[in-house]
C-alpha cells in the first residue's frame, strides 16, 4: 500500500501542476499550436471537461480548475494517508 499511496499522491500533485500551467497559459498569449500547450491540454481536459459540464455557467469565469484542484488535493491527501 505504501507504493500505491505514493503513486496516487505524486500523480495528483502532477495533475494539479498541469492545471495551474494551463491557467497561466490562458492568462498569457501562449500559442495554442505549441506542442507544450497541446500536451497540457490533453492531460487536463479529461479532468476539467466533466467538471465544466456539471458546473452552472458563471459568465466569463471558469471555476472548473479550482474545483479540480480541490478534488485532486483531497485525492493526494488520501494517497498520503495510505502511505501511513
Amino acid at each position: 500500500m505504501n507504493a500505491l499511496g505514493l503513486f496516487i499522491e505524486i500523480l495528483a500533485y502532477v495533475l494539479i501542476a498541469c492545471i495551474w500551467i494551463r491557467i497561466i497559459f490562458s492568462w498569457t498569449n501562449f500559442d495554442p499550436s505549441n506542442p507544450i500547450y497541446g500536451v497540457i491540454h490533453e492531460i487536463t481536459e479529461p479532468i476539467l471537461g466533466p467538471i465544466r459540464s456539471i458546473l452552472p455557467r458563471t459568465g466569463m469565469f471558469d471555476l472548473s480548475p479550482m474545483i479540480a484542484s480541490f478534488i485532486l488535493f483531497f485525492i493526494a491527501q488520501l494517497g498520503a494517508s495510505l502511505r501511513g
